[in-house]
Protein backbone atom coordinates (compact mmCIF):
# COMPACT_ATOMS: atom_id res chain seq x y z
CA UNK A 1 0.00 0.00 0.00
CA UNK A 2 1.34 3.41 -0.96
CA UNK A 3 1.94 5.76 1.95
CA UNK A 4 0.19 9.12 1.58
CA UNK A 5 2.72 11.87 2.27
CA UNK A 6 1.28 15.19 3.48
CA UNK A 7 1.71 17.84 0.78
CA UNK A 8 3.79 20.17 3.01
CA UNK A 9 6.33 17.37 3.58
CA UNK A 10 6.36 16.01 0.03
CA UNK A 11 9.56 16.81 -1.85
CA UNK A 12 7.73 17.76 -5.05
CA UNK A 13 4.63 19.40 -3.58
CA UNK A 14 5.89 21.29 -0.54
CA UNK A 15 5.71 25.10 -0.76
CA UNK A 16 8.81 27.24 -0.52
CA UNK A 17 10.00 28.12 2.95
CA UNK A 18 8.71 31.70 2.90
CA UNK A 19 5.30 30.81 1.52
CA UNK A 20 4.85 27.86 3.84
CA UNK A 21 6.07 29.60 6.97
CA UNK A 22 3.79 32.59 6.41
CA UNK A 23 0.64 30.92 5.10
CA UNK A 24 0.34 27.36 6.44
CA UNK A 25 -1.33 26.52 9.74
CA UNK A 26 -0.24 23.33 11.50
CA UNK A 27 -0.67 22.17 15.08
CA UNK A 28 1.34 19.89 17.34
CA UNK A 29 -1.46 17.32 17.03
CA UNK A 30 -1.13 17.53 13.22
CA UNK A 31 2.63 17.02 13.47
CA UNK A 32 3.10 14.48 16.25
CA UNK A 33 5.45 11.51 16.18
CA UNK A 34 3.23 9.35 13.98
CA UNK A 35 3.05 12.18 11.42
CA UNK A 36 6.83 12.56 11.46
CA UNK A 37 7.48 8.83 10.98
CA UNK A 38 5.33 8.87 7.87
CA UNK A 39 6.12 12.27 6.44
CA UNK A 40 9.85 12.74 6.94
CA UNK A 41 11.75 9.43 6.46
CA UNK A 42 9.26 8.18 3.86
CA UNK A 43 8.58 11.54 2.25
CA UNK A 44 11.00 14.46 2.53
CA UNK A 45 14.12 12.32 2.99
CA UNK A 46 13.27 9.28 0.88
CA UNK A 47 16.39 8.49 -1.19
CA UNK A 48 18.26 11.48 0.29
CA UNK A 49 20.15 10.26 3.38
CA UNK A 50 22.56 13.19 3.11
CA UNK A 51 19.83 15.68 2.28
CA UNK A 52 20.20 15.53 -1.50
CA UNK A 53 20.04 13.22 -4.49
CA UNK A 54 23.19 11.03 -4.20
CA UNK A 55 23.79 11.44 -7.94
CA UNK A 56 24.51 15.16 -7.54
CA UNK A 57 28.18 16.08 -7.46
CA UNK A 58 30.14 19.25 -6.70
CA UNK A 59 31.52 21.25 -9.64
CA UNK A 60 35.24 22.18 -9.72
CA UNK A 61 34.52 25.91 -9.33
CA UNK A 62 33.01 25.15 -5.90
CA UNK A 63 36.20 23.53 -4.60
CA UNK A 64 38.30 26.70 -4.41
CA UNK A 65 38.04 30.45 -4.72
CA UNK A 66 35.19 32.77 -3.67
CA UNK A 67 32.33 30.28 -3.99
CA UNK A 68 34.24 27.85 -1.78
CA UNK A 69 34.89 30.60 0.76
CA UNK A 70 31.24 31.67 0.78
CA UNK A 71 29.69 28.23 1.15
CA UNK A 72 32.19 26.86 3.66
CA UNK A 73 31.64 29.83 5.97
CA UNK A 74 27.88 29.55 5.57
CA UNK A 75 27.63 25.80 6.06
CA UNK A 76 30.09 25.69 8.96
CA UNK A 77 28.13 28.43 10.74
CA UNK A 78 24.82 26.71 10.06
CA UNK A 79 26.17 23.35 11.19
CA UNK A 80 27.19 24.86 14.53
CA UNK A 81 23.91 26.76 14.83
CA UNK A 82 21.90 23.59 14.24
CA UNK A 83 24.06 21.64 16.68
CA UNK A 84 23.43 24.24 19.38
CA UNK A 85 19.71 24.28 18.55
CA UNK A 86 19.61 20.50 18.99
CA UNK A 87 21.13 20.69 22.45
CA UNK A 88 19.06 23.66 23.62
CA UNK A 89 15.73 22.41 22.25
CA UNK A 90 16.06 19.15 24.15
CA UNK A 91 15.11 21.10 27.30
CA UNK A 92 11.63 21.75 25.89
CA UNK A 93 10.79 18.04 25.63
CA UNK A 94 10.43 17.27 29.38
CA UNK A 95 8.45 20.44 30.10
CA UNK A 96 6.01 20.17 27.16
CA UNK A 97 2.42 20.41 28.45
CA UNK A 98 0.95 17.39 26.58
CA UNK A 99 1.96 14.33 24.59
CA UNK A 100 1.48 15.80 21.11
CA UNK A 101 3.63 18.80 21.97
CA UNK A 102 6.26 16.60 23.62
CA UNK A 103 6.38 14.37 20.52
CA UNK A 104 6.59 17.37 18.20
CA UNK A 105 9.59 18.84 20.00
CA UNK A 106 11.26 15.43 20.17
CA UNK A 107 11.01 15.28 16.37
CA UNK A 108 12.30 18.83 16.04
CA UNK A 109 15.35 17.89 18.09
CA UNK A 110 16.04 15.11 15.59
CA UNK A 111 15.39 17.46 12.64
CA UNK A 112 17.91 20.00 13.92
CA UNK A 113 20.46 17.27 14.56
CA UNK A 114 20.00 16.03 10.99
CA UNK A 115 20.46 19.54 9.63
CA UNK A 116 23.77 19.88 11.47
CA UNK A 117 24.88 16.55 10.01
CA UNK A 118 24.04 17.36 6.38
CA UNK A 119 25.68 20.79 6.53
CA UNK A 120 28.84 19.21 7.95
CA UNK A 121 28.76 16.39 5.42
CA UNK A 122 28.57 18.80 2.50
CA UNK A 123 31.88 20.25 3.65
CA UNK A 124 33.32 16.80 3.01
CA UNK A 125 31.93 16.91 -0.53
CA UNK A 126 33.66 20.28 -0.92
CA UNK A 127 37.00 18.62 -0.25
CA UNK A 128 37.49 18.90 3.51
CA UNK A 129 39.29 15.81 4.83
CA UNK A 130 37.20 13.81 7.35
CA UNK A 131 39.94 13.94 9.97
CA UNK A 132 39.96 17.76 9.71
CA UNK A 133 36.20 18.28 9.71
CA UNK A 134 35.72 19.39 13.33
CA UNK A 135 38.70 21.72 13.14
CA UNK A 136 37.56 23.09 9.76
CA UNK A 137 34.01 23.80 10.94
CA UNK A 138 35.39 25.74 13.87
CA UNK A 139 37.81 27.69 11.66
CA UNK A 140 35.32 28.51 8.90
CA UNK A 141 32.67 29.71 11.37
CA UNK A 142 35.09 31.87 13.35
CA UNK A 143 34.71 34.58 14.66
CA UNK A 144 30.92 34.52 14.43
CA UNK A 145 30.53 31.34 16.45
CA UNK A 146 31.47 33.37 19.51
CA UNK A 147 30.02 36.78 18.63
CA UNK A 148 26.66 35.47 17.30
CA UNK A 149 26.01 31.91 18.40
CA UNK A 150 27.36 32.06 21.94
CA UNK A 151 25.07 34.86 23.23
CA UNK A 152 22.03 33.33 21.49
CA UNK A 153 22.82 29.95 23.03
CA UNK A 154 23.24 31.47 26.48
CA UNK A 155 19.94 33.36 26.31
CA UNK A 156 18.11 30.25 25.08
CA UNK A 157 19.57 28.15 27.90
CA UNK A 158 18.48 30.74 30.46
CA UNK A 159 14.90 30.48 29.22
CA UNK A 160 14.58 26.75 28.52
CA UNK A 161 17.01 25.08 30.93
CA UNK A 162 17.30 27.48 33.86
CA UNK A 163 13.81 29.05 33.97
CA UNK A 164 12.02 26.01 32.49
CA UNK A 165 9.86 28.52 30.61
CA UNK A 166 8.13 26.43 27.97
CA UNK A 167 6.23 29.15 26.13
CA UNK A 168 9.24 31.46 26.39
CA UNK A 169 11.37 28.80 24.70
CA UNK A 170 8.76 28.29 21.98
CA UNK A 171 8.66 32.01 21.24
CA UNK A 172 12.46 32.31 21.35
CA UNK A 173 12.80 29.60 18.71
CA UNK A 174 9.85 30.62 16.54
CA UNK A 175 10.39 34.38 16.38
CA UNK A 176 13.94 35.21 17.43
CA UNK A 177 16.03 32.29 16.17
CA UNK A 178 14.44 30.22 13.40
CA UNK A 179 12.12 33.04 12.42
CA UNK A 180 15.04 35.39 11.81
CA UNK A 181 17.28 32.84 10.08
CA UNK A 182 14.68 31.24 7.79
CA UNK A 183 14.76 33.96 5.08
CA UNK A 184 18.55 33.64 4.83
CA UNK A 185 18.08 29.90 4.31
CA UNK A 186 15.55 30.62 1.54
CA UNK A 187 18.07 32.92 -0.13
CA UNK A 188 20.73 30.23 0.16
CA UNK A 189 18.59 27.65 -1.64
CA UNK A 190 17.79 30.06 -4.45
CA UNK A 191 21.31 31.33 -5.06
CA UNK A 192 23.06 27.94 -4.92
CA UNK A 193 20.50 26.18 -7.15
CA UNK A 194 22.32 26.78 -10.49
CA UNK A 195 25.81 26.48 -8.95
CA UNK A 196 25.71 23.68 -6.37
CA UNK A 197 22.47 21.70 -6.81
CA UNK A 198 23.35 19.38 -3.91
CA UNK A 199 23.59 22.36 -1.56
CA UNK A 200 20.29 23.71 -2.89
CA UNK A 201 18.62 20.36 -2.17
CA UNK A 202 20.08 20.33 1.35
CA UNK A 203 18.61 23.79 1.87
CA UNK A 204 15.27 22.73 0.41
CA UNK A 205 14.96 19.71 2.70
CA UNK A 206 15.89 21.76 5.75
CA UNK A 207 13.37 24.38 4.66
CA UNK A 208 10.57 21.81 4.50
CA UNK A 209 11.35 20.95 8.12
CA UNK A 210 11.49 24.62 9.13
CA UNK A 211 8.00 25.25 7.74
CA UNK A 212 6.75 22.67 10.23
CA UNK A 213 8.79 24.10 13.09
CA UNK A 214 7.69 27.68 12.51
CA UNK A 215 4.01 27.02 11.89
CA UNK A 216 3.56 24.62 14.81
CA UNK A 217 5.53 26.91 17.13
CA UNK A 218 3.31 29.84 16.16
CA UNK A 219 0.18 27.77 16.80
CA UNK A 220 1.43 26.65 20.22
CA UNK A 221 2.13 30.26 21.23
CA UNK A 222 -1.23 31.45 19.90
CA UNK A 223 -3.18 28.79 21.79
CA UNK A 224 -1.23 29.41 24.97
CA UNK A 225 -2.04 33.12 24.89
CA UNK A 226 -5.72 32.49 24.16
CA UNK A 227 -5.84 30.25 27.24
CA UNK A 228 -3.55 32.46 29.37
CA UNK A 229 -4.08 36.10 28.31
CA UNK A 230 -2.42 37.25 31.53
CA UNK A 231 0.90 35.97 30.08
CA UNK A 232 0.79 38.27 27.06
CA UNK A 233 2.73 41.23 28.47
CA UNK A 234 5.54 38.95 29.62
CA UNK A 235 5.78 37.25 26.23
CA UNK A 236 5.75 40.58 24.38
CA UNK A 237 8.61 41.81 26.57
CA UNK A 238 10.55 38.60 25.96
CA UNK A 239 10.18 39.07 22.19
CA UNK A 240 11.25 42.70 22.34
CA UNK A 241 14.28 41.82 24.42
CA UNK A 242 15.17 39.07 21.95
CA UNK A 243 14.82 41.36 18.94
CA UNK A 244 16.95 44.03 20.62
CA UNK A 245 19.59 41.41 21.33
CA UNK A 246 19.49 40.19 17.72
CA UNK A 247 19.92 43.75 16.43
CA UNK A 248 23.14 44.12 18.41
CA UNK A 249 24.74 40.97 17.02
CA UNK A 250 27.09 41.24 14.00
CA UNK A 251 24.87 39.06 11.80
CA UNK A 252 24.74 41.65 9.02
CA UNK A 253 28.54 41.78 8.88
CA UNK A 254 28.68 38.00 8.64
CA UNK A 255 26.11 37.77 5.86
CA UNK A 256 27.61 40.71 3.98
CA UNK A 257 31.06 39.11 3.92
CA UNK A 258 29.49 35.92 2.61
CA UNK A 259 27.52 37.74 -0.08
CA UNK A 260 30.59 39.71 -1.20
CA UNK A 261 32.50 36.48 -1.72
CA UNK A 262 29.51 35.06 -3.61
CA UNK A 263 29.48 38.23 -5.76
CA UNK A 264 33.12 37.72 -6.65
CA UNK A 265 32.27 34.16 -7.63
CA UNK A 266 29.53 35.47 -9.93
CA UNK A 267 32.03 37.77 -11.60
CA UNK A 268 34.33 34.83 -12.30
CA UNK A 269 31.72 32.22 -13.22
CA UNK A 270 28.71 34.15 -14.48
CA UNK A 271 28.44 31.89 -17.50
CA UNK A 272 27.33 29.06 -15.21
CA UNK A 273 24.22 30.85 -13.94
CA UNK A 274 23.22 32.28 -17.32
CA UNK A 275 19.71 33.78 -17.26
CA UNK A 276 18.62 31.95 -14.10
CA UNK A 277 16.22 34.13 -12.07
CA UNK A 278 16.70 34.20 -8.31
CA UNK A 279 13.17 35.59 -8.00
CA UNK A 280 10.66 36.38 -10.74
CA UNK A 281 11.98 38.95 -13.17
CA UNK A 282 15.43 39.26 -11.56
CA UNK A 283 18.42 37.38 -12.92
CA UNK A 284 20.90 36.21 -10.30
CA UNK A 285 23.79 37.52 -12.40
CA UNK A 286 22.33 41.05 -12.19
CA UNK A 287 21.93 41.13 -8.40
CA UNK A 288 24.39 42.69 -5.97
CA UNK A 289 25.51 41.51 -2.56
CA UNK A 290 23.60 44.35 -0.89
CA UNK A 291 20.44 43.69 -2.89
CA UNK A 292 20.36 40.03 -1.90
CA UNK A 293 20.99 40.89 1.74
CA UNK A 294 18.31 43.62 1.74
CA UNK A 295 15.83 41.24 0.14
CA UNK A 296 16.41 38.58 2.80
CA UNK A 297 16.01 41.25 5.50
CA UNK A 298 12.68 42.30 3.98
CA UNK A 299 11.53 38.68 3.85
CA UNK A 300 12.45 38.37 7.53
CA UNK A 301 10.49 41.50 8.48
CA UNK A 302 7.45 40.41 6.48
CA UNK A 303 7.41 36.91 7.95
CA UNK A 304 7.93 38.16 11.50
CA UNK A 305 5.08 40.66 11.17
CA UNK A 306 2.66 38.11 9.76
CA UNK A 307 3.43 35.44 12.35
CA UNK A 308 3.27 37.88 15.27
CA UNK A 309 -0.14 39.06 14.05
CA UNK A 310 -1.30 35.42 13.84
CA UNK A 311 -0.20 34.88 17.44
CA UNK A 312 -1.86 38.08 18.60
CA UNK A 313 1.49 39.66 19.46
CA UNK A 314 1.81 42.38 16.84
CA UNK A 315 2.45 45.02 19.53
CA UNK A 316 5.88 43.42 20.02
CA UNK A 317 6.92 45.32 16.88
CA UNK A 318 5.78 48.69 18.25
Amino acid sequence: MTTQIPAEADWDQAPGLLEGAMDLELTAADCNLRYWLQAVPQGTLRGRPDGHDPALTVAPYMLEGPFFEAITQEYAFRALAEEKATRVLSYLVPIAPDNDTMEFYATQVLDECRHAMVFRNHLLALGIAPERLVEAVDAFASPYKDSVLKPLEQRSLEIMRDDRDFIGGVVMMTIILEGALAPAAELSERKWRPLDPAAAEIDKGAGIDEIRHLTVGADIARRHLLDHPQDKDRVVELIRRGMDMWAELPTHDMVHWREERFQEGLRRHGDVVGDYEIWPGRRLIDTTAQERQDTADQWSDDMKAKRLKYMGLEEALA
